[in-house]
């Protein structure tokens, strides 16, 4: 793949829920190496939709799909790049569904078909990265909701990822798991698109900031995605 194209390239995509408005009307994103995209938009705006497109759980009404070069029209098209990119879904839930959290963790280095020795040590070595060491015999839906959310990501980037699609990582979190979820995402040298609604957290984490609104996307001004209130004292 040519290091000047797009990781993900999205073309004229128009989608709308059956009998309902268009949600994404004709809308274009480019996400390239060294990308970290921020996603903003009002609840129903499209955000998580447009992650199901590029996964291809949704199918557009039109418009074109390229992943690392590869233009993604049938359902089988997806399946070869579900390992290249890391889709961490808004609820963690949705994402864990072996007893322990090992088993969970080692699942996708086993649908990669790597033998069961190294999943395991690629799911502990990925659990150490993540400060998890000791999860390993927990009961995943025992978990709290950060601790799910950590171990969600877990399962993501044990699979050894290219690119990370993010739907709210920061959602429900304390300000500690936040900070360490923060860090994380810092230390990845990979790209990614992230969507969240806390502008402090994303600015942070992003080096450019989508808007999506009435199905358009547009750039927004990252200068003022920091909502500081510090009270200023004068002397």
């Amino acid at each position: 793949m040519d290091n000047n194209q797009p990781i993900i390239n999205l073309e004229g995509i128009t989608f709308g829920y059956p009998g309902q408005k268009i949600v994404l009307d004709n809308l274009n994103l480019k996400l390239h190496k060294g990308d970290r995209v921020g996603l903003l938009g009002s609840n129903g705006s499209g955000k998580t939709t447009l992650l199901h497109i590029i996964m291809g759980l949704l199918k557009p009404l039109s418009g074109k799909i390229e992943v690392f070069g590869e233009a993604l029209t049938k359902k089988k098209d997806f399946r070869n790049i579900y390992h290249k990119i890391g889709f961490l879904f808004q609820d963690a839930d949705d994402q864990l569904f072996c007893p322990t959290v090992l088993e969970d963790v080692a699942f996708g280095p086993l649908n990669l078909n790597k033998k069961k020795d190294e999943a395991i040590m690629i799911a502990r070595k990925t659990l150490d990265y993540l400060g998890l060491s000791g999860f390993e015999n927990r009961i995943t839906h025992k978990l709290s909701g950060g601790e799910k959310k950590l171990v969600s990501l877990a399962t993501v980037l044990a699979m050894g990822p290219e690119t990370l699609l993010l739907d709210e990582p920061s959602s429900g979190l304390d300000d500690g798991t936040k900070k360490k979820l923060a860090g994380i995402l810092k230390d990845l040298n990979i790209p990614y698109i992230l969507i969240s609604h806390e502008k402090d957290f994303m600015a942070d984490l992003t080096n450019k900031i989508y808007v999506i609104n009435n199905g358009k996307l547009s750039m927004y001004d990252k200068m003022h995605a920091h909502l500081h209130t510090h009270p200023h004292i004068s002397h």
